[in-house]
């Protein structure tokens, strides 16, 4: 059976990069194709050759890859994946766009529907020139969305990685799919049963992760919490916090490792489709604190890996932080929930249940 792994773009290194990275690892003998590449922004894909489109030629499109949104569509359909029994997508826009033998089978890990043309004020509200070329922006989208609707009917199937995603492939697309959470490499975190007495939040530093309702709180009650990431609230959020809160911006891998296993919680106000720093968390053995909506619905327990504050409010979390401190937590226990549930192992597992189910097949694909 002939593979091929397909991603929307190869230019940053975020969580859907780190899933196609264990795709690829996974799946070895696989051709990987791309609309851009640029190898030293992105996962490590070693000496595998990746295959890209025709706007890999153009100038400074990896650098400025979000200005290629509207040719995007057309490279992906100009690619000939016709030889492959198999087409793995990985997708947030236009990987699923790709063309395929009638008899091949076409499985696509959404990470999201396209968020910029069906949820565009809150995707863009970041870039501040937005507002200065929105008509013309909102007439290319309206075109690009009937283009995104005919697209997203390629697929076969589509995997989501949580309840949150899959309703929203239902409601826009009108696909069904099924929830297979994203996984974690448990192995790079650590356990420590002995926790410090701070608090971590780690995010980016951009307005919907709403760190400006943490220092808020973390103000009120004068705890001490340590905040890590880099971004363009960084200046505005430091101007507000009072002397117990620390920002440590960019940090190591091997020091973030050891701020998850040491913290009391790690805090997490944001509303995320999935999010990785929950499942971090309590695979370092730490409990999480974090807005009750989204992924975190699919990740955490109430009162065993996790405690919910039902608004964002500084109010609202103050009561969770609160209610959290009373809770005699067992940390064996949520660093094992972590592992037996979001380990690459227990992710492979479904995933290959799901890939013989499509292919009618009895045998693993690995």
């Amino acid at each position: 059976m002939k593979v091929a792994l397909v991603h929307d773009y190869l230019t940053q290194r975020g969580g859907a990069e780190r899933v196609f990275e264990l795709l690829c690892k996974r799946y070895p003998q696989a051709d990987i194709y791309t609309s851009l590449y640029d190898p030293q922004q992105t996962i490590d894909l070693g000496e595998r050759i990746v295959n890209t489109t025709f706007l890999q030629n153009i100038p400074g499109a990896a650098k400025y890859f979000r200005l290629m949104a509207p040719f995007y569509f057309p490279a992906f359909r100009a690619l000939d994946l016709h030889e492959y029994d198999l087409i793995i997508s990985s997708s947030t826009s236009f990987a699923k766009a790709v063309r395929k033998n009638p008899s091949a089978k076409h499985i696509c890990f959404c990470h999201n529907i396209t968020r910029f043309l069906w949820d565009t004020e809150t995707y863009l509200r970041e870039y501040g020139d937005y507002r200065y070329f929105a008509p013309l922006i909102e007439q290319v989208f309206q075109v690009m969305r009937k283009v995104d609707l005919a697209y997203a009917q390629e697929p076969d199937l589509y995997i989501a990685n949580s309840s949150v995603v899959a309703r929203r492939i239902q409601t826009t697309y009108g696909k069904k799919a099924i929830v297979i959470n994203y996984p974690i490499d448990t192995s790079k975190f650590v356990f420590a049963k002995s926790k410090e007495d701070y608090y971590l939040a780690s995010a980016r530093m951009i307005s919907y992760k709403r760190l400006d309702i943490i220092v808020e709180a973390f103000n009120w009650l004068g705890w001490r919490l340590l905040i890590s990431g880099n971004g363009p609230e960084r200046e505005r959020l430091q101007s507000k916090a009072l002397s117990n809160i620390e920002f440590l911006g960019h940090v190591t891998d091997s020091q973030r490792t050891q701020l998850f296993a040491k913290a009391k919680s790690i805090i997490v106000a944001a509303l995320e489709d999935y999010g990785l720093v929950p499942v971090e968390a309590n695979a370092s053995g730490t409990p999480v604190i974090a807005y009750g909506a989204g992924g975190v619905l699919d990740t955490q327990i109430p009162g065993k890996t996790g405690v919910f504050f039902k608004r964002q409010t500084p109010e609202s979390l103050q009561a969770a932080l609160l209610e959290a401190k009373e809770i005699d937590w067992d940390y064996e226990d949520i660093r094992n929930h972590a592992v037996a549930n979001f380990s690459e192992e227990a992710f492979f597992s479904k995933v290959e249940q799901v890939v013989d189910q499509a292919c009618n097949l009895n045998s693993s694909l690995v």
